[in-house]
């Protein structure tokens, strides 16, 4: 859920020539929509390294109100439907509930997908972020509709969680039930008087079994079912008719169970994971599978293993083939010990920036075992035995067949052991400029936040930009991404036809990559893939 510590149209502002990032280091300021994106698609309203969660918050606010509400509405469906953020697009919602109603009423089902999103909209609504507690006679009806029109799965799936709960939601908007089965259902939640008969049948079975007068396992989630007596076989049943998400969630849980010593359940367990439609269905972010590998306790199959990394290659298979001679910087500064997620008690990722980044960077190496890998704090850092894996990585023919013997996960663990050190995000151009290097692209994964070059002040600008310039007079084809990790507003490099900046860690910044080594991507790069959201094609569900 959102963050309950900091939930309790003007034209753009021209960006400034040079300005100072959270580090204190010399940045450029993005502009008004391009700091909004990357704010939205990388922000989790939680505590980053430079950064609290209420600053992050009125940042977006604030940059909300510098655009159109149309750029507003794209942005938050690009980050509920690209970038997979949950609370962010939810905040422009709340924000649009205000600032044009015919939009808000338009992207409401595209944002609100499921009952967690609303509960998050309710919490957002109520806490006076945009200057009302209460929630208004438009968001109260958008909310009733989706209850009113929601499955008994997606009902009780809503059930699950507080603050607020779903009683406390229907509390607050009163939605009128449309059949016998809704009025009993209500009531169930609310703890009102009901007939049993008329509950839902999901509803029926799960108390039964709680009740002992049945013992079939009710096909109800699986946060229903945890706190009761369950068998091993029990167990067993509850990962085989579970969602892809909740399997790989619950590994651990299933094996202190002893559900893998049941006969046939690991391969049953691995197939599962394994499921290529069932995974791209989940919109798993790579990193989770990373965090679900590194997390999996002594004594897990080995099989299980191999099936988080074969699902780590389904949810990479936007990788691109690049040509040419590319280099991936991987920043492995202290900053990037950062949790990917920000910090928040109770919800703080054990995964870092660091990993995700190498995690990115290992993926393009699997795809293109020709890219040549620089991790760097203040200095470009060495690998060791880096070159043996390049070696390995060519002789095979990666793009036909997937190789499983190629571990992504062991190679993006050995660049994440790097981290620590200050942040000098010129240190890998300086490098290639010193060798007199061919290249054709420069991929960064970072948070931007470089303070430590040694570039003159007078020179007014970053020490990226003054080695990125000298690359580009050796190279004069030579492209530059920037992908940022983190919700800041600055950038070592500023947008340029060469020059692209990206927020976010989900698998589509792989497409926006293969799109501009295309030249397939308009002048602004990845804000436009957020202004051609095409708003005319959603149509309203409320009149």
């Amino acid at each position: 859920m959102a963050n309950k510590t900091i939930f309790a149209s003007k034209q753009q502002a021209k960006p400034k020539t040079i300005e100072y990032n959270e580090a204190g280091g010399r940045a450029y300021t993005l502009k008004s929509r391009a700091a909004l994106a990357q704010l939205t698609a990388t922000g989790t309203l939680n505590q980053t390294f430079y950064q609290n969660a209420q600053v992050q918050l009125d940042h977006i606010l604030n940059l909300a109100l510098e655009v159109e509400p149309a750029f507003v509405a794209k942005t938050a469906i690009y980050a509920r439907q690209k970038a997979q953020m949950k609370d962010t697009p939810v905040v422009l919602l709340a924000l649009l509930s205000e600032l044009d109603t015919e939009l808000f009423k338009q992207i409401f089902p595209l944002i609100i997908d499921n009952g967690k999103q609303l509960r998050n909209f309710v919490q957002i609504m109520r806490s006076g972020m945009i200057g009302r507690k209460s929630l208004g006679s438009l968001p109260k009806r958008m909310v009733n509709e989706w209850i009113l029109s929601a499955s008994a799965q997606q009902l009780l799936a809503a059930n699950v969680g507080n603050s607020p709960s779903l009683a406390d939601v229907l509390k607050m908007t009163h939605p009128k039930p449309k059949t016998v089965e809704q009025d009993a259902f209500f009531a169930y939640v609310l703890g009102k008087e009901y007939q049993f008969e008329q509950l839902p049948a999901q509803v029926q079975a799960l108390e039964k079994f709680r009740s002992g007068v049945s013992t079939e396992l009710p096909k109800v989630p699986m946060q229903l079912l945890t706190h009761l007596n369950l068998t091993t076989q029990q167990w067993a049943e509850i990962a085989c008719h579970g969602s892809w998400q909740m399997l790989r969630m619950n590994l651990n849980t299933f094996l202190r169970h002893d559900v893998f010593k049941i006969k046939g359940m690991t391969k049953i367990i691995a197939d599962k994971l394994m499921d290529e439609q069932a995974i791209k269905k989940s919109r798993v972010f790579p990193y989770q599978l990373m965090m679900a590998w590194s997390a999996l306790a002594e004594g897990m199959p080995p099989e299980i293993a191999k099936a988080l990394k074969f699902a780590v290659q389904c949810s990479i298979s936007n990788v691109p083939k690049l040509q040419g001679n590319i280099v991936i910087a991987i920043d492995v500064s202290g900053s990037m010990s950062s949790s990917i997620t920000g910090y928040r008690q109770g919800a703080t990722s054990q995964l870092r920036c660091v990993d995700v980044a190498a995690l990115f960077a290992s993926a393009f190496k699997y795809v293109n075992p020709n890219i040549r890998l620089m991790a760097f704090d203040t200095e470009v850092r060495q690998l060791s035995n880096l070159s043996k894996v390049q070696e390995y990585l060519k002789r095979k023919n990666l793009m036909k067949q997937p190789n499983l013997e190629i571990d992504i996960f062991a190679l993006a663990k050995k660049f994440a052991n790097m981290c620590g050190g200050g942040t000098d995000c010129s240190k890998p151009l300086a490098l290639l400029v010193k060798e007199n290097a061919k290249v054709d692209m420069v991929i960064y994964f970072s948070d931007n936040e470089s303070w430590a070059d040694q570039i003159p002040r007078a020179h007014r600008q970053t020490g990226m930009m003054h080695y990125w310039k000298q690359l580009k007079q050796l190279n004069p084809d030579a492209k530059l991404v920037c992908v940022d990790l983190q919700p800041y507003a600055t950038t070592q490099l500023p947008e340029h036809k060469d020059v692209m900046n990206i927020g976010g860690f989900s698998d589509n910044v792989f497409k926006l990559i293969e799109s501009f080594a295309n030249n397939e991507m308009h002048v602004n790069h990845w804000i436009s893939e957020i202004e051609n959201i095409d708003l005319t094609q959603i149509q309203s569900h409320v009149s």
